[in-house]
């Protein structure tokens, strides 16, 4: 009996295809996929956009089964074959604790409240907690989590913007909706490359669930207007540091303390010992702090400090009244508590403060800071840790720091004043060059044969072995693309594009394209401007390509990559040119335009064999040669040319086999298994996907769920 897939599970299989197509194996499924549209329809079927074009695809090819039995039968295999493997909703490690020092925001507390326990009625649960910078917006948040952390079985998920923008602009919507889901338990490889396929993702994970989110520190309501969730137990808590923007929800304004609750956290947080030492001068520093309650927990750990200083108490006084006469500070109280702890933390670590925060670096260690202020690193350190005793910089995990933006701006503000241009431009670049040669260390151990990057500098801490150069990129990765910018602002043209060709191996091995994205256009176009139609370009031009390939903008990553083949040309550079033809393929391959694919893989073979022994490169064409013949067979296969791809492919995973390069092996017999099938050598299929799985370690998971569905498909034939 014909067995034709309903409509609505081939479009959302589909639809899922699409969505999620990260990793290689996301890749191959929807490679697979693309064929087989294509044979159904018996045209090119160019890969849908969006929802709307999946939905059309769907329609289009269900209404052309009833009539042919054979794709029927391989449409339902490919549906009921493909592992679910759609993520779930894992617990997250939930918000951060919320602060000891808690005073007085229970009228807030029960506004959110009720807008988080209020009847559905359709109304999503939204609320915008709101209030100037230092007044204690996110301490509510956290508060608020700890008392109806019950309410929320199923997660509290927390994403802080504020690292991710330390150039005063947030992160793009997907990038948001990418860190979101990261909180989630998404992992990489199933995290869908579209802005599209992730919010499709997160209404799917919080369907039905009872959980808090909360975005901290958010700056435009284009960031949150895709969480607004679709669920009536789930609320969504958006927390601005500033004036409020515009989305539809219960606004909720985090006021100044009065006078009696500022006196209150004071007194928790210095003790009465401590208030006591600042009666005489209690109205003044109520007057300074305005109710702010940075402001006041940092005068509070001044006055915890003060006991080997009680003489100067007359003097600090008399200062604190000049500045208020002078208007200093008076309306922006967490200015003045930054001023006040300047001075408390003395002249040389408040100098380290203030070099280092010139950056607006999203995060900062010990190393970076000497750097910054031509200290010792254990020098350093000690500072920070001072500096963070009274609240100059926040204390991260894994040793490191961030300010505060309101702090970090007025200790940069207050940079050149104190210790001139000159200074202050040479701090920035003793950080910029630190950064570089750990960004080219961690490169080189991600990547030591690539001809993409560097070698390892002569100076500088070595990394041992590909993880650790990996995971050291990951954790610098905000600074590293703030260090572009920043480069390229104080005209280090060469630095900056330096440390954009060192983000490579976070593209090709951990997938951060979203973060590393805004420093390659900045790149690309300053090695435009300043080193056009160069190697340095092309490199570039061609990471841009790639990386916009993977976010599936396929338009932006083809004119990237054109750019980077039209600069190797002019550079004379054999093995960059064919290189970059053959990710013009690959972008038309995962696009599903297989014949230009085909074209452009031909064409790369064709510059590689250009290259005469001797020639730089030379060393490389056997294997570059041998991955065009398995792009050339995989866009055969999906031309249905399956006589030719068989031969490329069976002669591509020959070449990994002697070179023993296993899992380029189990791709090429992957590639290969699934032509055999759809040429019905079902047999021979099932042997090379038992060879396939012979290769991977169990690491391989998502490659072998893969062919463990592939197996399923050619048991299942007819």
């Amino acid at each position: 009996m014909l067995e034709v897939v309903a409509l609505s599970a081939l479009t959302a299989f589909l639809t899922a295809a699409g969505n999620g197509a990260a990793g290689e194996m996301g890749k191959q499924l929807l490679l697979s996929t693309g064929a087989l549209a294509r044979r159904t329809m018996g045209r090119e079927a160019p890969q849908p956009t969006g929802p709307e074009g999946w939905q059309a695809l769907a329609g289009q090819v269900h209404a052309r089964l009833g009539d042919d039995p054979r794709r029927a039968e391989e449409w339902a295999l490919l549906v009921r074959s493909t592992p679910d493997q759609s993520p779930t909703l894992a617990p997250a490690r939930g918000l951060p604790p919320a602060t000891r020092n808690f005073t007085n925001r229970q009228q807030v507390l029960r506004q959110l409240k009720r807008e988080a326990t209020r009847p559905s009625a359709g109304r999503p649960r939204v609320a915008l907690l709101h209030g100037a910078p230092g007044i204690g917006t996110t301490a509510v948040a956290l508060r608020l989590g700890a008392e109806l952390h019950a309410r929320f079985p199923d997660g509290q998920f927390y994403v802080d913007l504020r690292a991710d923008a330390p150039g005063g602009h947030g992160p793009e919507p997907a990038t948001v909706l990418l860190l979101l889901l990261r909180q989630m338990g998404v992992t990489p490889d199933r995290t869908p490359p579209t802005a599209s396929g992730r919010e499709e993702l997160y209404r799917r994970l919080t369907a039905g669930r009872r959980a808090l989110v909360v975005v901290d520190h958010a700056s435009s309501v284009a960031q949150v207007r895709h969480l607004v969730p679709a669920t009536p137990d789930v609320f969504l808590l958006v927390v601005v540091s500033g004036r409020p923007f515009a989305l539809e929800a219960e606004r909720v304004l985090v006021p100044a303390l009065t006078d009696r609750y500022a006196v209150q956290m004071l007194r928790r947080v210095a003790g009465r010992d401590g208030l006591a030492r600042a009666r005489t001068r209690m109205p003044r520093l109520l007057e300074h702090c305005a109710g702010n309650a940075f402001a006041l927990k940092t005068e509070a750990l001044g006055l915890l400090a003060e006991e080997a200083r009680e003489a100067r108490a007359a003097q600090e006084t008399e200062e604190a009244e000049e500045a208020l006469r002078a208007g200093d500070s008076g309306a922006d109280p967490v200015r003045h508590a930054a001023r006040q702890a300047c001075d408390r933390l003395g002249p040389t670590a408040a100098r380290l403060v203030r070099l280092t925060a010139l950056g607006g670096w999203p995060s900062v260690d010990a190393p970076l800071a000497a750097a910054a202020a031509d200290v010792p690193p254990d020098e350093a350190d000690r500072m920070l840790q001072a500096a963070a005793d009274l609240q100059l910089v926040e204390p991260l995990s894994d040793d490191r720091y961030r300010f505060r933006p309101e702090v970090g701006r007025y200790l940069a503000d207050t940079a050149a004043p104190e210790y001139g241009v000159p200074e202050c431009s040479a701090a920035v670049a003793r950080v910029l060059d630190a950064l570089l040669n750990r960004a080219l260390h961690a490169a080189h151990a991600a990547l030591p044969q690539s001809w993409r990057t560097e070698p390892a500098p002569p100076a500088g801490s070595p990394y041992r072995g590909e993880a650790e150069g990996v995971a050291a990129l990951a954790a610098e990765v905000g600074n590293l693309v703030r260090a572009v910018s920043l480069a390229e602002e104080h005209q280090h043209v060469t630095t900056a594009l330096r440390l954009a060709r060192a983000l490579w191996p976070l593209q090709l091995k951990a997938g951060h394209w979203d973060e590393v994205l805004p420093a390659l256009r900045t790149a690309a176009r300053c090695a435009d401007e300043h080193e056009p139609r160069s190697r340095t370009a092309a490199g570039l031009h061609f990471q841009l390509g790639h990386c916009l390939g993977e976010l599936k903008r396929w338009d932006e990553a083809g004119r990237a990559a054109q750019a980077a083949v039209e600069s190797e040309r002019a550079a004379g550079h054999l093995r960059g040119e064919a290189s970059s033809v053959e990710l013009q393929g690959l972008l038309n391959l995962y696009a599903w335009q297989f014949e230009p694919a085909y074209e452009r893989f031909v064409e790369a073979e064709r510059i590689y064999r250009r290259i005469d022994a001797g020639q730089e490169g030379a060393e490389d064409v056997p294997r570059a040669l041998a991955l065009a013949e398995r792009h050339q067979g995989r866009a055969l296969r999906g031309m249905g040319r399956t006589a030719e791809a068989r031969r490329l492919l069976e002669s591509a995973a020959e070449f990994f086999k002697e070179r023993g390069e296993g899992y380029n092996q189990a791709r090429a017999l992957t590639d290969l298994a699934e032509t055999l099938a759809e040429s019905g050598e079902r047999t021979e299929a099932l042997t090379r996907i038992a060879e396939a799985e012979s290769l991977l370690t169990p690491a391989a998971t998502p490659h072998l769920h893969y062919l463990a569905g592939l197996r399923q498909r050619c048991e299942g034939a007819g």
